[in-house]
């Protein structure tokens, strides 16, 4: 892994602008942006659902060009998308431009994990893909801890905080353009099938995978996107507050660069059971905020690391049953989580507006309960 550390590295640092920056600070900010743009509640819960959208239609052109165009070439397109993604969040002065900006962010996302997939199956033998994946999926968490650790010095300053991050990640695209090959051919003994076809999700364990990362990404948005106003608008939580907590989920979050080696200790199965019912925990444990604000602190942490190591888990899974594709096995199952955390958005705005905080925190935990029940085959493990 050492001969391809600045593959590895710059793999990590466009995950954390691409996932921690221009997707999920929104969720940080928020409380900031409606309350200047007046937005309620519903609104931004749709806006939300927007970024994820954005990231199932990524993951989609990923598909559709993994075959004709490079991945350095889709990687750098990312990270233009993001760049330009937050540029327009910074200029926005109405919920229908916020939500544009919002969008083409989360494109980025769907564009960004497919081809360093690829890369990573290009540069990297059997024994040593999990671990690469493992750490560069983990640098989500890196980019939620400077996105927090900035909104504290940035005094809610959202819009100066976004022409921060929209300048890192128009350097990170560039160095992508060096870190990631240009090449198509194979390092493994099977040659990559040239189409998507519907026998793909006929293979087994393809079933349970989609299954369960839809419940997990549905589930997931009662703290990405509601997080911190939930804190604010339930608890009175300042900005600081949650800048504070954003930075102890993302913290927690590293845990997640683990993955592989939990998965090679404790085996696939138990490794996605606990993490989802971590993911559940941390939800269930927010609602007593009022009791200590230790609840809140412990809880996100929970979430964090629970999250980043299930979604882990899925990639590895996904690479598992598709090792002939993987890209799709990895474009696949995130692709269905984002679908997941396309309805959980507006669902969880709607439940959070019509029978409060408890009702609609725990039936997002008990969708997590329910993908943790959904074990990998033996096919996936």
């Amino acid at each position: 892994m050492k001969h391809n550390v600045n593959l590895l590295a710059a793999a990590f640092a466009l995950i954390a602008v691409s996932y921690g920056l221009a997707r999920f600070a929104f969720g940080l900010l928020l409380p900031e942006i409606r309350t200047e743009l007046s937005l309620d509640i519903a609104t931004t819960g749709w806006i939300g659902s927007s970024a994820f959208v954005a990231y199932c239609i990524g993951v989609c052109i990923t598909f559709a060009l993994n075959r004709v165009c490079p991945p350095r070439a889709i990687a750098f397109a990312a990270g233009l998308a993001s760049t330009i993604g937050m540029v327009i969040i910074t200029l926005s002065t109405s919920g229908v431009v916020l939500g544009l900006g919002v969008a083409l962010a989360g494109l980025s996302t769907g564009l960004t994990s497919p081809p360093l997939a690829t890369a990573v199956s290009l540069q990297f033998d059997d024994a040593h893909r999990p671990k690469a994946n493992a750490i560069i999926n983990a640098g989500t968490a890196a980019g939620i801890v400077f996105s927090g650790l900035a909104s504290l010095i940035a005094f809610g300053g959202w819009r100066e905080l976004y022409i921060v991050f929209s300048a890192i990640s128009g350097a990170v695209a560039v160095w992508v353009l060096y870190a990631v090959p240009t090449g198509h051919k194979r390092t493994a003994s099977e040659p990559m099938s040239s189409a998507i076809s519907v026998a793909i999700f006929k293979r087994p364990g393809m079933l349970a995978l989609c299954t369960g990362s839809f419940l997990m990404g549905l589930s997931s948005t009662a703290i990405w996107t509601f997080g911190g106003s939930l804190l604010r608008d339930e608890f009175d939580f300042t900005q600081t507050d949650i800048a504070w907590i954003w930075v102890t989920l993302g913290l927690a979050g590293v845990a997640g660069a683990m993955t592989g080696v939990f998965v090679q200790r404790f085996g696939l199965a138990r490794v996605h059971c606990v993490s989802l019912a971590g993911m559940a925990a941390g939800m269930i444990g927010l609602s007593f905020t009022s009791v200590s604000v230790a609840f809140a602190f412990v809880s996100v942490a929970l979430f964090g690391a629970s999250y980043i190591t299930s979604s882990g888990a899925f990639l590895i899974q996904g690479i598992r049953l598709l090792p002939d594709r993987p890209d799709l096995g990895l474009g696949i199952p995130f692709l269905i989580l984002a679908s997941g955390q396309s309805a959980g958005a507006p669902l969880f705005g709607a439940l959070l507006t019509g029978w409060g905080m408890g009702v609609a925190l725990a039936v997002c935990a008990g969708a997590a309960l329910l993908s943790a029940w959904i074990r990998p085959t033996s096919t996936g493990q």
